[in-house]
C-alpha cells in the first residue's frame, strides 16, 4: 500500500531479520541511493538486507535465515564516552562508539585528525572553515562541534539512506530508526547502520565490515 502524502520516513530494524524501509509519502519521500547517490529504484516499503549475505544487495533475499543471522546487540545500548578537544577557536567533540570508520577525517584533513599520536584530534591544526566542512560530512555523528560555546550536530538537507561502496547504509535527512538507542548526545539528523552482519552495535555500524571484508558489488 502506498505511503500517506504526510507520512515521514523510517527504518525498523527486523529482530534477526532486515531493515524495514518505509521510505515515506510526497511530502517527506527518503530517497535510496548508490554509493554515487544515484537513486536505486525501489518500492515506498522496501526490506534492506543487513545480514552481508543477500545476493540482491542492498535488498533483502531471505538469506539472513539460511546464515542464522542474529541481531543481538554485543554492546550496551547507549555506552560511550564523548571526548571534548577543546582549542582555540573551536571544540570538536568525538564519541568513538558510534565511528563507522568511513575514514573522512584521517584521510581528509590528517593535520586534525592523526590516529597515529595522542590525542588523535588537534583542533588548532586547521581553519574553522575546513574543521566545520570535514565534521559535517562525518556520516556517524561520531564528530560535532561547538563554536563560542554553541553546539553543532546536524545538517540540513532532505531525507536519504546511501549505501557506501563495500560499507554502511548512510542515513540522513532525520530518518526516524524506530525503537532503537543510540549514543547519548548523538545526532537525530544522521546516523550509519550496519549491512555486513558483524557489527557489535547493532543496528549500528562499528567498522566490522572492513575486519569481515564485506563487499556489495558495487562499482
Amino acid at each position: 500500500m502506498p505511503s500517506k502524502p504526510d507520512e515521514a520516513p523510517r527504518i525498523e530494524a527486523v529482530p534477526d531479520g532486515p531493515l524495514a524501509y518505509e521510505r515515506g509519502g510526497a511530502l517527506a519521500h527518503g530517497d535510496l541511493l548508490d554509493a554515487h547517490r544515484r537513486p536505486i529504484e525501489a518500492p515506498d516499503a522496501a526490506l534492506l538486507c543487513r545480514c552481508g549475505a543477500s545476493d540482491r544487495k542492498p535488498f533483502c533475499d531471505g538469506s539472513h535465515v539460511v546464515v542464522g543471522f542474529s541481531s543481538a546487540r554485543k554492546w550496551k545500548a547507549g555506552a560511550g564516552t564523548r571526548i571534548d578537544h577543546v582549542g582555540r577557536a573551536i571544540t570538536i567533540h568525538d564519541n568513538r562508539v558510534l565511528c563507522a570508520h568511513v575514514e573522512y577525517c584521517v584521510e581528509e584533513l590528517p593535520a586534525v585528525f592523526d590516529r597515529s599520536r595522542t590525542p588523535w584530534i588537534d583542533p588548532d591544526a586547521a581553519s574553522v572553515e575546513e574543521i566545520v566542512a570535514l565534521i559535517e560530512r562525518c556520516p556517524s555523528g561520531a564528530l560535532s562541534y561547538s563554536i563560542d560555546g554553541v553546539e553543532h550536530r546536524d545538517v540540513d538537507r532532505p531525507p536519504a539512506v546511501v549505501t557506501a561502496k563495500n560499507g554502511p547504509y548512510l542515513v540522513e535527512g532525520g530518518i526516524e530508526i524506530a525503537g532503537e538507542v543510540t549514543a547519548p548526545d548523538a545526532s537525530t539528523e544522521h546516523c550509519t547502520l550496519c549491512r555486513c552482519g558483524a557489527s557489535y552495535n547493532k543496528p549500528f555500524c562499528e567498522g566490522k565490515h572492513w575486519k569481515v571484508g564485506f563487499e556489495d558489488g558495487q562499482v
